[in-house]
């Protein structure tokens, strides 16, 4: 008996087949993205750290308002309700790692690119897919733990509302903070295509070399504190910025130009590396 053949299946163009588009990469992603339980997990890990903080901070700190001299001094209601989201944006960035790292970790890259050849697209859709979840995610929570805490503020301190000079600026900054700071950890996990490796570089971008630069000379902290570029980045989410600290959209945009360096570079490499 003849052994059977396989047909070659249509080219893209061809009669009955339609070519692969951009939107079928987003819609493929989705899928990905929702199926894997790492990403509700991270998100709630971000609201919890979030809303939960900001709520215990206000609710402890609206308490002992008229008794400590110290917490009444210079008084800030927004800021006590929006600074928990600085714990929050390790979550954001873990995630961001993870959406890319995690195909490494399994091999399943290999199928993604083979059902995506063209590899800049399926990573940016990748990353289209993440950075809207992350920033409608980013805005809820945001506005969850000012709303919140000034509901604990109020009737035991002063308080504020969205509608006060400056504050819808303020919290609706922080829900685009936490987005550019999960596609910060996309764009080095495209560099570094480890999980481990990602997060902690973000860790250190986050939290560890600020530390070790503010214990620098005055001479040297001051510009490294003044343009590092998620302190850049967080002036968005500040009511007054000190002598040494950019304005605010300034900041904002100077974060964002780094995050696209990195992401180009990952892009870049990832054309020119084996998967």
């Amino acid at each position: 008996m003849a052994a059977p053949t396989i047909s070659p299946a249509p080219a893209p163009g061809t009669p009955g087949r339609r070519a692969y588009t951009y939107m079928d990469a987003v819609r493929s992603e989705w899928t990905k993205f929702r199926s894997v339980r790492s990403t509700y997990w991270t998100f709630l890990v971000a609201a919890v750290l979030g809303i939960g903080l900001a709520a215990l901070i206000c609710a402890i700190s609206a308490s002992h308002y008229h008794s400590d001299p110290e917490i009444r001094f210079g008084w800030n209601p927004t800021d006590r309700s929006i600074r928990s989201l600085e714990l929050a944006q390790l979550a954001f960035a873990v995630l961001g790692v993870l959406v890319v790292t995690s195909e490494y970790s399994t091999g399943m890259i290999r199928t993604s690119l083979a059902a995506v050849p063209r590899r800049v697209r399926m990573m940016t859709a990748k990353l289209l897919v993440f950075g809207l979840a992350a920033l409608v995610v980013g805005e809820i929570i945001a506005f969850a733990s000012f709303l919140l805490g000034q509901a604990l503020i109020h009737g035991q301190a002063p308080s504020a509302s969205l509608h006060d000079h400056l504050v819808l600026r303020v919290v609706i900054g922080a829900g685009l903070y936490l987005t550019l700071i999960g596609i910060m950890g996309g764009a080095f996990a495209i560099i570094l295509r480890h999980a481990a490796a990602g997060i902690s570089v973000a860790v250190a971008m986050l939290f560890i070399l600020p530390a070790v630069a503010f214990a620098l000379p005055t001479s040297w902290s001051q510009p490294i504190e003044e343009y590092w570029p998620t302190n850049a980045g967080q002036e968005v989410t500040m009511m007054s910025h000190g002598a040494h600290h950019l304005a605010a959209w300034t900041g904002f945009g100077e974060m964002a130009g780094f995050v696209a360096v990195v992401l180009v570079i990952g892009l870049w490499l990832l054309e020119r590396r084996d998967a």
